[in-house]
């Protein structure tokens, strides 16, 4: 079946008065060439693409999503998306009205649309449609509604503001200095000023120390992996300059809030056990802060890694029973290897350069049981620590 090319935004539309061809390729079982054809005899080419695409990004979007299958996305959107569970943990904070600038296809909007009514504005109109449908994906539509504009344009400042500005501005692929993004540091600095509170997404890897006085920074964490710096302004902002979010695969939410003055923790030998922090405290720099209360001592004042003589439970530190402490010398760890009984080793480091790959080959790994090896500065010497995940 042929037809003139559609617009993006014009294919979206017909393919969401198109549901069934979802169906068609869920209950499909050859292959893809063959489904290509088989719809390509009823729906134009532009439309069979983009249901497929979207097929493939609704899978991807289970990780992120719990509706996925039924949600609207496009690959940068899906990409630059939040994670149902970090929206709902920043989302408990709003109230109200909330203008959700730059909402993209609607990820954050979807969640603070569960405590306030939420305003979106992006100047991408496919993106406006993706937020609307996905607002009514979970019931929500009407707590919502959408503007295709830019946000310069909007004068109302009533109410609280969610933005996530956009790190890829440019085709050059994601940039990390605030002042790169789109809107940059200046604006995001004035909207501070007009809205009475909210929230700012940014990168965890930004730099974004020093440069929003007064306000919280919140650096929040998704099973183990540091997913954005939040920066909480105004009437939503906590007491703390800095918080530290850690967020279970399935919801549990552990903060701890302070300065990275508030708490050091002494230097020692390594006890039984050693420690990987998650990362929403080491780039919070709350560590010693989070370290503290838990008894918990440093390696080395370089090395984030901590340890313990008695085991210790914290959803901010992964537990390792240590089984052996070597040098850091190859000969000496692939000896150690020729008669150990693993057969999964995970390589660990923090501060020392390590091919991992390289050393992993190297090793004899004949055996059944899972280790871990940590390479890290002991007091200023590289050692090796031979390790059980716990």
């Amino acid at each position: 079946m042929s037809s003139e090319s559609l617009s993006e935004l014009d294919c979206f539309q017909q393919l969401y008065q198109s549901p069934e061809i979802f169906a068609l390729i869920q209950q499909h079982s050859g292959s893809e060439f063959h489904l290509q054809n088989q719809l390509r005899k009823k729906y134009p080419d532009d439309l069979v693409r983009a249901a497929l695409t979207l097929a493939e990004l609704r899978t991807r979007g289970r990780a992120k999503f719990s509706q996925a299958d039924q949600m609207w996305f496009d690959r940068k959107s899906l990409e630059q998306s939040t994670p149902e569970l970090v929206s709902r943990h920043k989302a408990a904070r709003f109230s109200g009205t909330v203008y959700d600038f730059c909402c993209g296809m609607g990820g954050d909007l979807i969640a603070l649309a569960k405590q306030a009514t939420v305003i979106g504005v992006d100047l991408d109109p496919v993106l406006c449609q993706f937020a609307l449908w996905n607002s009514e994906v979970v019931g929500l539509s009407e707590n919502v509604s959408v503007l295709n504009s830019p946000l310069e344009e909007i004068q109302d400042r009533e109410g609280r503001l969610h933005i996530d500005p956009d790190r890829r501005p440019h085709s050059g692929g994601k940039v990390i200095r605030i002042e790169d993004y789109l809107p940059g540091l200046e604006t995001l600095l004035t909207l501070i000023q007009e809205f009475q509170g909210g929230a700012i997404k940014l990168s965890p890897a930004s730099n974004f120390a020093g440069k929003f006085p007064g306000t919280e920074v919140e650096l929040i964490s998704l099973n183990g992996e540091c997913k954005e710096a939040t920066i909480w302004f105004g009437d939503l902002a906590g007491q703390q300059e800095y918080r530290a979010t850690a967020i279970s695969k399935t919801g549990e939410v552990e903060s701890v809030a302070g300065h990275p003055l508030d708490a050091f923790v002494s230097i020692t030998e390594p006890g039984a056990y050693i420690y990987d922090p998650d990362p929403s405290v080491v780039r919070s720099g709350l560590l010693d802060v989070a370290a503290a209360p838990l008894l918990l001592s440093r390696l080395d004042p370089e090395e984030e890694y901590l340890t313990s003589t008695e085991p210790v439970e914290s959803p901010f530190f992964r537990r390792f029973k240590i089984l052996a402490e070597l040098s850091n010398n190859e000969r000496e760890i692939r000896k150690y290897f020729r008669t150990a009984s693993f057969g999964q080793l995970e390589i660990k480091c923090r501060r020392i350069p390590v091919a991992i790959e390289s050393l992993r080959r190297k090793l004899s790994l004949k055996g059944d049981a899972a280790g871990v090896l940590i390479i890290a500065r002991l007091q200023g010497k590289a050692r090796a620590l031979i390790c059980e995940r716990e």
